[in-house]
């Protein structure tokens, strides 16, 4: 979806903008590439940069209440001063980088539930800078990791929402400002034993910090948190048996309330335990066990989740909305 707008900020007759993306999917760690067009006004404007940045909604808890926020993720600056001239049509190609934390935003073609991700182009014109321009872009899972939102659907979980808090979690290198969570709820013979099972994913070129929180039930009417925190490289992931491994982690919780596993000699040590809400997101130390290899195809895990996904056209909607009234404000 592209939105075509004159720069409201500079009146009427003052240059447009157009931003159009060639790769509209991609994957942490990957690249975007497409072309910024502008057409001059009515005079002649002194350009002083073009900026893309990338921004999502995040969710910002404050006074015991939550709010939303638009945030800036990354920024690229695609061109430097010029003069655009009365009535000139340029192109400005661009090709930039998508940090390895970036959250997931769409499964196989199928948008997340309670995610938006976008490119808002900047243009700056004599010391004054207009938003101009926004597209949608979908972010989707590494195969490291939808290697292990696959083993949650294989072990009878649905997925129901996601959504960016912000903060720091914690024992975790962290870039970005802010974290995901992908939610999913029982379904099959882990209904009983926990509620809701969050999922966070951490990335960087060489691993995969995951953090796990599960609502473990300990009773008729009570219930505790089961944090779980481990590193695996991208490449280990795809030989574990997840389903295997988060199966131990889940039958652990209502046995003795923490598991560790032994170290499989692959990758950095982290453990499981039961602790407090996860503000500081506490673990310890895992490792895994080699495994199956890739397993379920991408489209065999979109058909499992699809039921707590909603349309592409609900979501560019609320987007929309949500983008416009961050410009009015």
């Amino acid at each position: 979806m592209v939105f075509k707008r004159m720069l409201g900020a500079f009146g009427v007759g003052a240059p447009s903008v157009d931003t159009v993306l060639s790769t509209p999917r991609t994957r942490p760690g990957g690249t975007l590439e497409g072309e910024v067009r502008l057409k001059g006004g009515d005079f002649d404007a002194e350009i002083e940069h073009v900026t893309l940045g990338l921004v999502a909604r995040v969710e910002i808890e404050h006074g015991g209440g939550e709010s939303a926020g638009l945030s800036q993720f990354s920024s690229s600056q695609v061109s430097g001063p010029f003069t655009l001239r009365k009535g000139e049509e340029r192109t400005i190609a661009f090709r930039i980088p998508v940090p390895w934390e970036a959250p997931i935003s769409e499964i196989s073609g199928q948008p997340l539930t309670g995610m938006a991700v976008g490119v808002r182009t900047e243009l700056a014109i004599a010391k004054a800078v207009d938003k101009g321009d926004l597209d949608m872009v979908a972010v989707e899972p590494l195969p490291s990791q939808l290697r292990i939102l696959e083993s949650f659907l294989q072990l009878g979980f649905g997925f129901k929402s996601a959504d960016l808090e912000a903060g720091q979690l914690f024992g975790v290198r962290q870039e970005l400002p802010f974290y995901q969570e992908i939610e999913f709820y029982p379904t099959g013979r882990y209904a009983g034993q926990v509620g809701e099972v969050e999922v966070t994913f951490v990335a960087d070129p060489h691993q995969l910090a995951v953090v796990l929180e599960a609502d473990k039930r300990t009773g008729r009417y009570s219930s505790s948190d089961a944090i779980g925190r481990f590193h695996v490289s991208h490449e280990d992931a795809l030989r574990t048996d997840w389903a295997s491994e988060l199966g131990r982690w889940l039958d652990s919780l209502s046995q003795h309330g923490s598991y560790v596993s032994h170290d499989s000699g692959y990758g950095p040590h982290d453990h499981y335990g039961s602790h407090g809400h996860h503000g500081g997101h506490h673990g310890g130390h895992h490792g895994g066990h080699g495994g199956a290899g890739l397993g379920m195809v991408a489209a065999a895990g979109a058909a499992g989740v699809v039921g707590g996904l909603v349309a592409g056209e609900v979501i560019e909607e609320v987007v929309e909305e949500f983008f416009e009234d961050e410009g009015e404000e």
